[in-house]
């Protein structure tokens, strides 16, 4: 309306009025509009710089868990979250100074729901992997664990070939799923995917499987301390490609700001003796990190 205005003076002054009439009237509207202007874009600034703030700042870090992984991840009697996991990130968020908060999710879930926002990072015994390093990143090493395969005590399986015409479980999303479905399978072995380990373990007592294959800690510490655990053991640790051993906590790809505070929070636990005393209480002398 200004600039249409502007317009009207300059092609029709007023013929009654003082010569310079129309040139002071245009002066005012300019300055009006440059103030306008500048508070339109000093309004601008102030979102942008304060939208920044707010990526910048973290207040609650929402954290992806599947709690059917003891000693990592696993729920008490009374249904609170309990583990080496669940303790390392709590810790984490008080070195940080921001709420934590656990988000439980069936493991093959994880990464989905990281991309959908529904958390973010992932505290949940995920392994590094090539594959996965396509669709998300990750923090610096939490801890590191072999794979070893578990069976009753006596059955003495320890390669593909021994297992062969035999039925062995696993949990789906995890990097023994890409080795049973890659080696097993070729082998001759008859695999089954479960939404989560305790289901594997599940048809393992109940003698629907004959082995299944997992973290070799999670079986020695977790199920094989269990009543249910009793006549089984574990095998030796399985040398493979597919199953490499550093975990970490799983981010949205991109999010360098993210990773960056989750890698402060990380060293902050082993520089004031924080992370020693957590593995101590879950693995005594055991070492898991090895600072890869």
């Amino acid at each position: 309306m200004v600039q249409k205005l502007l317009l009207v003076i300059r092609l029709t002054p007023f013929s009654n009025s003082p010569k310079n009439a129309p040139q002071a009237l245009i002066l005012v509207s300019r300055d009006y509009i440059m103030k306008k202007a500048l508070l339109t874009l000093s309004a601008l600034a102030l979102c942008m710089a304060a939208g920044t703030a707010l990526a910048k700042e973290y207040k609650e870090l929402r954290f992806g868990v599947d709690p059917s992984y003891a000693p990592f991840e696993s729920k008490a009697a009374d249904g609170s979250l309990v583990g080496f996991d669940i303790d390392l990130g709590n810790a984490i968020c008080a070195e940080l100074k921001v709420k934590c908060k656990w988000v439980e999710s069936d493991f093959d879930g994880m990464i989905p729901g990281l991309k959908a926002n529904k958390f973010d990072g992932v505290i949940s015994s995920m392994t590094v992997t090539p594959v996965r390093e396509k669709a998300i990143d990750f923090s610096s090493e939490l801890f590191s664990g072999p794979t070893s395969l578990v069976f009753k005590k006596g059955a003495g399986y320890s390669t593909p070939e021994s297992l062969k015409g035999k039925s062995v479980g696993y949990e789906q999303g995890t990097i023994q799923e890409a080795y049973a479905k890659a080696v097993l399978d070729k082998a001759g072995v008859t695999t089954k995917a479960y939404a989560n380990q305790d289901q594997v373990y599940a048809d393992l007592t109940s003698g629907r499987l004959d082995a299944s294959v997992q973290d070799m800690l999670q079986a020695e510490l977790g199920f094989l301390k269990s009543p249910a655990g009793a006549g089984y053991e574990v095998s030796a640790a399985i040398d493979d490609p597919l199953l490499p051993s550093k975990t970490a906590i799983g981010i949205k790809k991109g999010n360098t700001e993210l990773k960056a505070l989750l890698d402060k929070g990380i060293k902050a636990l082993h520089d004031d003796g924080t992370y020693a005393t957590i593995q101590k209480k879950h693995f005594g002398d055991l070492n898991l990190y090895s600072g890869k």
